[in-house]
């Protein structure tokens, strides 16, 4: 370990127990997307403390999203790290190796560790300031609050509105149950609501008078049964009929379908997309029904920088893997015990970098990666076998085996940051690669939705976070 390693992680953990009490304090209090006000002013406050200017307050019709810029100097590299705060419903449990829920009655809980990623952005960025600072180094760190990301696939929104222009480069990280650079490739998705309007009526008496919007709901899901069979075989498509009617003796007026599709790429979402909306019009049309198709997020696949995950990997390797005690790893083989998994624990290994394996989850960091040079890391923040949104998840999120990957996660961003900053051929190879993958073309959102939409029950999540368990 080099000495310039050795004093940026120092800064590190000098931050320690303010960095920890942030996320465990988002941990408590455990908001919803859309509803994240203590949680987002939690992080905003504290860098600002910090000397960090707080600027676009709602970027992207995102109440709760802001930007969080510190300079040195000027002509220096400007860059970005990601933080999320929202937390999800059904998932509160208190600190224990078995389901519990919470004692004081919140059914929410950050089961996708998004109170840890957020408090190892701010901690990364903190002590990089400091850091730069004390060495006097040219450079911009931008800290990007992105609420939502678990309903709305927020970061779209935020790309939408520019929050991403103009960086050399952006990172993010990841709680999961291993350690390895987050070097995938994804699918690009969007979730899309499709309504139906029609006529009620007594279903015994006078059916004729009416016009079932439960039939054309029914009509458009075949639809999109036989559409199965015509798209690519790396594609997913999958709904859920929300709402279809009241009481089966009245004619139902109203429906609603949630639609998530996921393809390869933007192009092939976009052209998909298209198809469902003649599906519903089809449906509308066969039922003398009323449709109505609403996008209420879209994000690309994300785009792999293998130049940047070689470098997370070499730090990860330098500073080595989280070290647990019996303690923990006994309370992690109790919850492993309780789920009927493999009693093996926290696992203790670096993993090899998965350097752009495929999966199916799809993640709206995808949009980020499509605006400037990105990549990120998972470290293990829960027991081998549980995937992200559970209740082992979220119990280990809140307490020492969480508060361990987070510390590990903060350094590794703080480190790789810092050589973005200080080494220009790295950054050259990085923005060189990140050209050649996008071929120079712009980033064009594939939400048509241009403000997101406040209606939280009325939207459901695409399983953006699928991604991490498949690594």
């Amino acid at each position: 370990m080099n000495n310039v390693t050795m004093e940026l992680t120092q800064e590190v953990n000098l931050l320690e127990s303010e960095i920890w009490s942030i996320a465990h304090r988002v941990w408590e209090l455990s908001e919803l997307s859309l509803e994240e006000r203590e949680s987002s002013a939690i992080e905003a406050d504290y860098l600002t403390q910090k000397g960090f200017t707080l600027s676009d307050h709602g970027i992207g019709g995102l109440d709760y999203a802001w930007i969080a810029t510190w300079s040195n100097g000027s002509g220096g590299p400007i860059i970005g790290i990601a933080a999320e705060f929202d937390a999800l419903p059904g998932l509160g449990n208190e600190i224990a190796s078995v389901k519990t829920p919470r004692k004081d009655g919140n059914p929410n809980g950050h089961g996708c560790g998004h109170n840890l990623i957020g408090a190892g952005a701010i901690g990364a960025a903190v002590a990089l300031r400091n850091y730069l600072e004390k060495h006097q180094i040219n450079a911009t760190i931008k800290v990007f609050g992105c609420p939502a990301e678990e309903l709305i696939s927020g970061k779209n929104y935020m790309a939408k509105a520019g929050a991403f222009d103009g960086l050399d480069a952006c990172l993010h990280w990841h709680p999961l149950n291993k350690t390895t650079a987050f070097n995938v490739k994804t699918p690009a998705a969007t979730t899309i609501k499709i309504e139906f309007f029609g006529k009620t009526s007594h279903s015994g008496l006078a059916p004729w008078l009416g016009r079932s919007a439960a039939h054309a709901a029914e009509i458009f899901t075949h639809g999109i049964n036989a559409m199965r069979e015509h798209i690519l075989p790396d594609s997913r498509v999958h709904y859920l009929v929300e709402k279809a009617g009241e009481a089966p003796n009245v004619v139902s007026d109203y429906s609603r379908v949630m639609i998530g599709y996921r393809g390869v790429n933007a192009e092939n979402v976009r052209a998909q997309a298209a198809w469902i909306k003649d599906i519903a019009k089809g449906a509308a049309l066969a039922t003398q029904t009323r449709e109505q198709v609403t996008s209420l997020s879209g994000c690309y696949d994300i785009l792999p920088n293998q130049a940047i995950a070689d470098k997370i990997m070499f730090h990860l390797n330098e500073l080595g893997a989280s070290e647990w005690s019996t303690e923990e790893q006994e309370f992690t083989k109790q919850m492993q015990k309780a789920e009927g998994y493999e009693q093996s624990g926290m696992s203790e290994v670096i993993t090899p970098d998965p350097k752009g394996l495929v999966i199916g989850g799809a993640s709206d960091v995808g949009d980020i990666s499509y605006i400037t040079p990105t990549s990120g890391l998972v470290t293990s923040c829960w027991p081998t076998g549980f995937a992200p949104h559970t209740w082992a998840a979220t119990a280990c999120n809140g307490m020492s085996i969480g508060k361990k990957g987070l510390m590990l996660a903060t350094k590794v961003l703080a480190l790789t940051s810092l050589d973005l900053i200080n080494d220009r051929e790295f950054l050259a190879n990085a923005k060189n690669e990140f050209k050649e993958r996008t071929g120079g073309k712009p980033y064009l959102s594939i939400c048509e939705a241009e403000t997101p939409p406040l209606a939280a029950e009325h939207v459901h999540h695409v399983d953006t976070h699928d991604a991490v368990h498949h690594l």
